[in-house]
């Protein structure tokens, strides 16, 4: 795909991007496939993945408690526990609010590990990783934060959640479904948001302005971003997924490229 050759402007020492359908099919790739890039917040998508594992495996419930005092495994996916984002203080009753929270993440992880009696990067692997053939992809900490991947590692995983193997369609399509909706928060780096959509781990596009995916990309389109200069979205309106990984900290630069990329990958398939 030509459109990815737009990442060759891009502000950043090292960038790789891929395109890939849900069977799998790589439309295109541009970059070092095989580069490992700290995911950052893209690490939260693998997580969620593998709680939802979890849960099909009747490990834990979505609405068992988890987290704060009247919070459960579903707010903590959702971001509605009320913890703060790096802190675990409580900020507000769970449900009210889209409090985007790190903490919320580390205290799934924490809640699945002692489930399952497996550390949570164990799990992760053994879940997620190992069953795509993810092999160049660890989690090396926080299970908000901490996960390092290759773009070819990611188009499986995105493959995966287009066309679902180790979950049944149901759960994923949970996962892209607004939970909580009508709840309004920040989005981090693109400000106060109302409604602030958010699936199961995965943020929902729906009517955003501004937004890190393009003017064209469909209000299904779900995915994350993160501070290390990642994204990864699926527009189940366009048939499929793109990756980009970077070597440098999100910033105005991302703000201004990621959704011309978006845009020129959209009219391409199109």
């Amino acid at each position: 795909m030509k459109s990815l050759a737009l990442i060759d402007n891009w502000p950043v020492t090292t960038a790789a991007a891929a395109v890939v359908r849900a069977d799998g099919t790589v439309l295109g790739s541009h970059g070092p496939g095989a580069h490992r890039f700290p995911l950052a917040s893209v690490t939260k998508p693998l997580a969620a993945y593998a709680a939802l594992v979890a849960y099909e495996e009747g490990a834990v419930e979505l609405d068992e408690p988890a987290g704060p005092a009247g919070s459960t495994v579903r707010h903590l996916l959702a971001h509605t526990s009320g913890l703060a984002f790096d802190e675990h203080r409580v900020m507000a009753p769970p449900g009210e609010r889209r409090l985007y929270s790190n903490a919320g993440f580390e205290q799934l992880g924490d809640h699945i590990a002692k489930a399952t009696d497996i550390p949570f990067a164990e799990y992760l692997r053994q879940a997620v990783l190992e069953p795509l053939g993810m092999t160049s992809t660890s989690l090396e900490g926080s299970p908000a934060k901490d996960g390092v991947s290759t773009v070819d590692d990611l188009a499986r995983f995105a493959a995966e959640v287009q066309a679902p193997r180790l979950l049944d369609p149901r759960t994923v399509a949970e996962a892209m479904t607004v939970q909580y909706p009508g709840t309004k928060g920040v989005l981090p780096g693109y400000g106060h948001q109302n409604p602030n959509d958010w699936g199961l781990g995965f943020e929902i596009r729906d009517g955003k302005s501004p937004h890190w995916t393009g003017s064209s990309s469909s209000p299904r389109t779900f995915g994350h971003f993160g501070q290390s200069g990642t994204f990864l979205w699926i527009d189940p309106a366009a048939g499929a997924a793109c990756v980009a990984l970077t070597d440098r900290a999100f910033g105005p630069w991302a703000v201004q490229v990621w959704p011309e990329l978006t845009d020129a990958v959209l009219a391409e398939l199109r």
